[in-house]
């Protein structure tokens, strides 16, 4: 077999893959118990090919798991952490994750295995958002006196609230500017 066919061939397998993910995040967010059949037929493709490409539902999950997980890690580095002023780092990141929670909302929030891939990519982006808040209290953006902790755990809770009740919907350059906004400036009176 020729490399073009090879290639052909790998990309097939790649589309079917996330074809496959795709449907499982939507039958899954609709139905956790539901079956590699249920999401086969969803998918719009044979059991044996959902079973040929993992070898049970725990792998599919574990897989659906990890490449939302990656989407995310993704969705923070285009938001040029390292690079971009804190604030607009800060801005491009949330809206980014914001998108990316919106579509694989059932995957990101299932409990990752410490030992697993997810769970690495999720330590890993908690590291870089740690960064961008030493970033922005460089800048003067936050207080100096601030647990970085806390304050990521509170623009994650953000996050999370903002996604419910069909928030997501909304622009997710809006939704970003209102949580970065109440991160930096609470909801107290204004000067």
């Amino acid at each position: 077999m020729g490399q073009t066919a090879t290639r052909t061939l790998r990309a097939d397998a790649e589309r079917s893959v996330r074809v496959i993910l795709e449907a499982a995040e939507r039958v899954l967010a609709e139905d956790p118990g539901a079956s590699m059949e249920q999401i086969a037929a969803a998918a719009g493709v044979a059991r044996t090919t959902i079973h040929r490409r993992f070898a049970n539902r725990q792998a599919l999950i574990e897989t659906l798991a990890s490449s939302a997980a990656r989407q995310l890690a993704q969705a923070v580095e285009d938001g040029r952490p390292d690079t971009a002023p804190p604030l607009v780092a800060m801005h491009r990141i949330t809206a980014n994750v914001l998108e990316v929670k919106s579509a694989w909302a059932f995957a990101l929030e299932l409990p990752a295995d410490p030992d697993s891939e997810a769970a690495r990519l999720h330590q890993g982006i908690a590291r870089r958002c740690i960064a961008v808040l030493e970033r922005a209290r460089a800048d003067k953006l936050i207080d100096e006196a601030a647990d970085l902790d806390w304050v990521r755990r509170v623009y994650y809770a953000l996050l999370r609230e903002s996604l419910q009740d069909n928030a997501a919907a909304a622009d997710p350059d809006t939704l970003a500017a209102r949580i970065i906004d109440t991160l930096l400036h609470g909801a107290g009176p204004r000067a």
